[in-house]
């Protein structure tokens, strides 16, 4: 049987590409030798091109046709600049003019590009990464020799600014955001020290459990003043300080002062770790690792009275010998027991026992302002605390044990309804 055979088609004349078309290919072959970033950094160019095309064509209408009723007309290009990894790199913007002479009109694909917003955000995530101005163009994406050479805004005085510009965004929007629509259920208050600077920060649980920075105010030591300040701007943005509320904090006089005077019904939790570590801290070493057993011990027991007892009676033995360790002990001593009496169960107790999380924000704010050399001012200080906390509630998980909310919000109302004549046996 004879083979089967393919018909041959007929030699045509030969596929010849536009000029524009093979230089295009040409720089995008160039750019593929530099990396997959570089060759998708070249044909997005080339698409900002072709789409920037298309805003004229639907504004002005097709090239080369004559259009009496266009409302505009070209107007030939001007050098601008648009974000692209961290830097500014320089395109050709085209012009378009209105034909009444009302000025120039703005092209939609040409303001979603040229916005410095994203170039913004990116040296605060960068600073706050560690990179320092110097090192910033080490940090960032490749994009090909041609495009960094003619990149800008990557000096060291460019990424300052704008990290300047973008931590005083973030600390006006910690300020001022609006606190009406959160229902929480416990607050924290603690300090950072920051060079000569002390920084009162406030972090709440709402009744789902999710974690949100409150605010902060700056002052030179952690004084009743300072934190009245915090809470009372937390009440003039809308947060209902009227409803019972467990305030969770270090034992500092001062926080204790402050939240008595700007909350209605305050349900103070003493940080049972920080009690433990004062008591330990005037006590021998020897001495100290038993005295701190027994008060774990004693924290974690199911009753609270039990647990009352069992710390009175370490005072007592303490009284004689230390005295001084039996005095830190005993003050305060009932508010470290707060959550025990409220009936919270162990899985959400290891979140409101202590200020531990509170002070894991503050250790992440730490950590990010790790290569800070020299702290010039207290806003300096206030930015970098906010941009800190910011990234600090991107962490966040919601408390361990959050279930159990509703009925801690339970037992605050209970708790306050107990100590709060009615309005008939007042009257009465």
């Amino acid at each position: 049987m004879p083979k089967d055979t393919h018909p041959t088609l007929p030699a045509g004349p030969e596929l010849v590409l536009p000029e524009q078309v093979t230089i295009a290919l040409g720089e995008l072959a160039g750019a593929a030798r530099e990396g997959l970033l570089a060759l998708a950094v070249g044909t997005g160019l080339g698409v900002l091109h072709s789409l920037l095309g298309a805003d004229v064509e639907r504004l002005v209408g097709p090239k080369g046709r004559h259009q009496p009723d266009r409302a505009a007309v070209r107007h030939g290009t001007q050098p601008g600049r648009v974000t692209l990894g961290g830097r500014r790199v320089r395109v050709d913007r085209p012009r378009v003019r209105a034909v009444d002479g009302s000025g120039e009109v703005s092209l939609p694909v040409w303001e979603a590009f040229a916005a410095s917003e994203l170039l913004d955000q990116l040296a605060l995530e960068r600073m706050l990464a560690k990179l320092s101005t110097r090192r910033y163009r080490a940090g960032l994406e490749p994009v090909g020799a041609a495009v960094e050479q003619a990149a800008t805004g990557t000096s060291k005085s460019a990424i300052s600014r704008r990290f300047v510009a973008a931590t005083e965004h973030a600390l006006a929007e910690l300020l001022a955001a609006d606190l009406s629509g959160l229902d929480l259920v416990a607050l924290l208050v603690d300090g950072v020290r920051v060079a000569e600077h002390t920084c009162v920060v406030a972090l709440g649980i709402t009744l789902d459990g999710t974690k949100v920075p409150l605010g902060l105010v700056e002052g030179a030591t952690e004084n009743a003043t300072v934190v009245r300040d915090l809470l009372a701007g937390l009440r003039d943005r809308g947060l209902d300080t009227t409803r019972p509320i467990l305030v969770v904090i270090d034992g500092a006089k001062a926080l204790r002062r402050a939240i008595t005077d700007v909350f209605d019904h305050p349900v103070v939790q003493r940080c049972q770790l920080h009690k433990l570590r004062n008591v330990s801290d005037r006590l021998p070493d020897a001495l100290a690792s038993t005295v701190a057993k027994r008060m774990r011990r004693a924290y974690h027991h199911a009753d609270p009275l039990v647990a009352q007892a069992e710390l009175e009676t370490l005072a007592r033995e303490l009284q004689r010998s230390h005295p001084g360790a039996a005095a830190s002990l005993r003050e305060g001593l009932a508010e470290t027991l707060t959550i025990g009496r409220l009936g919270v169960p162990p899985t959400l107790a290891r979140t409101l026992r202590s200020t531990n999380s509170i002070e894991s924000m503050i250790a992440i704010c730490r950590d990010h302002a790790a290569n800070v050399k020299r702290w010039r001012d207290g806003q300096m200080v206030l930015r970098w605390v906010a941009a800190g906390m910011g990234e600090a509630a991107k962490q966040f998980r919601r408390v361990n044990g959050h279930l159990h909310l509703p009925a801690l919000r339970a037992a605050l109302d209970a708790t306050i309804a107990t100590v709060t004549p009615s309005k008939e046996d007042a009257a009465a």
